[in-house]
């Protein structure tokens, strides 16, 4: 009798501006995953591994200029190798669910079209670094400009990361990218972030309730 056979576990991002809610729902949505009977791993970009946490400490440190675009892209990048290598290609493949506050969309929105750099190069990065592994699904909380900034005042208490503190032009141009993401490719999702939080939950199940569909 030969060993059994371990399902792939599935891998959720979820993506938004600053302010939108991500740590509430990332919280709420592995609860309810977990219901149906799955072990959920949660973790971060840049993060989630020593190294990951290390560069994450360098990348969103310091003065708004410490890094120029192009450096700050390989920051990311080299982040996410190690992050994918230890952290979520082994969980995936031992049957876990993974969730990451931020993946390779949020590079694309805030590496590429915020600061400049082309798509294509963010992605080029993401091959090298990660062999190009996308999400199952992406999810993208969206809010209204100003609610959010409110939030984000008030989370970080007037002191942002040297990218959180960057200006409104900024990041609008980080959501209109999370929009064309969405509308180019079916695994990104947007998802109306307003209202209670048990509301935009319920969205965002909604949205992965046929990633709970047994196989």
């Amino acid at each position: 009798m030969g060993a059994p056979v371990t399902i792939r576990g599935r891998f959720i991002s979820i993506e938004g501006g600053e302010g939108v809610g991500k740590s509430t729902q990332i919280a709420a949505l592995a609860a309810i995953i977990a219901q149906y009977g799955f072990e959920v791993v949660l973790t971060r970009e840049p993060g989630g591994t020593d190294g990951a946490e290390t560069i994450r400490q360098l990348v969103l440190g310091g003065s708004a200029e410490r890094w120029r675009p192009r450096a700050e892209a390989l920051l990311f990048a080299a982040a996410r190798s190690d992050h994918v290598e230890r952290l979520i290609e082994p969980a995936l493949a031992s049957g876990k669910w993974v969730i990451s506050d931020r993946f390779i969309d949020s590079s694309r929105a805030y590496q590429g079209a915020g600061s400049g750099l082309s798509d294509a190069d963010i992605m080029t990065l993401h091959q090298i670094g990660s062999h190009g592994m996308l999400p199952d699904r992406t999810l993208v909380l969206r809010l209204d400009t100003k609610e959010a900034a409110s939030r984000a005042a008030a989370r970080d208490q007037n002191q942002p990361d040297r990218i959180q503190g960057r200006t409104e032009i900024f990041h609008s141009d980080v959501d209109v990218a999370f929009v064309s993401f969405a509308e180019r490719e079916p695994r990104v999702r947007l998802v109306d972030a307003s209202g209670s939080a048990d509301a935009v939950t319920a969205r965002l199940l909604t949205e992965i309730s046929d990633l709970l569909e047994p196989a």
